[in-house]
């Protein structure tokens, strides 16, 4: 009997399938595209400046002075997260670019050179503490910072977050933590460059493919989730976000939006 069980969990898992409907293609000029909020505005970067445009009208934001935009993290549009590496700073944005407030890790009582800066919600931002090579959460209300994670062993060459989980690529292993430091998962990095989030989904890029991991920041010891390859036309993939199902590539010439179904047993 329990053959049996196993071995409909295992068809059922195999016949999970993630497709991708191409919903449009605009012509888009920026020199990177960061993607769409939950009210549609759209977030680039040109000329070292960030751009939002949309309902909510055109804003601006720059200083050219702390370097080049590393990152930036639209998350939340009350607060958007820039990163900028070069300087070792974070400027919180307001929803019309507006400066919030700014950090800089070289000024802290405890220095933290960090290479990601990302949302973390309640006051606090997930960090990659290059010095000890661990995942950090630091809360900028108290000014208060908490190790997430042991050592990483190679180059951190992505990371992705939200609110609830932060999820890590480095040249061996991908992994997934919660808030509470606890990982989640983890599975070798199998030659992926880049990854990005929804929710406890991935999306993980190499060789110019992408690849749909399910549930990953779910720990699940019963059942392997498949990675499913999304069958896309040929595209270059310059820059991408996953937001509300809905897949946006930026090939340089061109935005595509794509509606991602949800995976059905077949």
């Amino acid at each position: 009997m329990k053959q049996l069980v196993f071995l409909f969990l295992l068809f059922c898992q195999l016949g999970i399938a993630q497709s991708v409907t191409l919903e449009s293609k605009v012509p888009f000029v920026a020199d990177r595209f960061i993607g769409f909020d939950n009210y549609k505005n759209a977030y680039f970067i040109k000329d070292r400046v960030l751009h939002k445009q949309g309902p909510d009208g055109l804003f601006l934001f720059n200083d050219l002075q702390l370097g080049r935009i590393t990152s930036v993290d639209i998350i939340n549009p009350l607060k958007v997260i820039a990163f900028f590496q070069d300087t070792n700073t974070v400027v919180m944005l307001d929803n019309k670019l507006n400066e919030i407030e700014r950090i800089n890790f070289n000024n802290l009582p405890q220095f933290l050179n960090v290479s990601t800066a990302t949302n973390a919600g309640n006051n606090s931002l997930w960090l990659f503490n290059v010095d000890t090579q661990q995942l950090e959460m630091y809360n900028y209300g108290s000014k208060l910072q908490t190790v997430v994670s042991q050592p990483f062993p190679g180059k951190l060459l992505s990371q992705a977050s939200n609110f609830n989980y932060c999820f890590t690529l480095t040249e061996k292993k991908l992994r997934a933590f919660n808030i509470y430091g606890s990982i989640l998962n983890e599975i070798p990095s199998d030659g992926y460059e880049k990854i990005i989030q929804q929710n406890e989904n991935l999306i993980a890029l190499k060789e110019n493919s992408l690849y749909y991991l399910p549930d990953f920041a779910r720990r699940n010891e019963t059942i392997t989730h498949t990675t499913v390859q999304l069958k896309l036309p040929e595209i270059t993939i310059k820059d991408l976000q996953l937001t509300n199902d809905f897949l946006y590539i930026y090939d340089g010439k061109n935005l595509h939006t794509f509606k991602l179904t949800t995976p059905t047993k077949k």
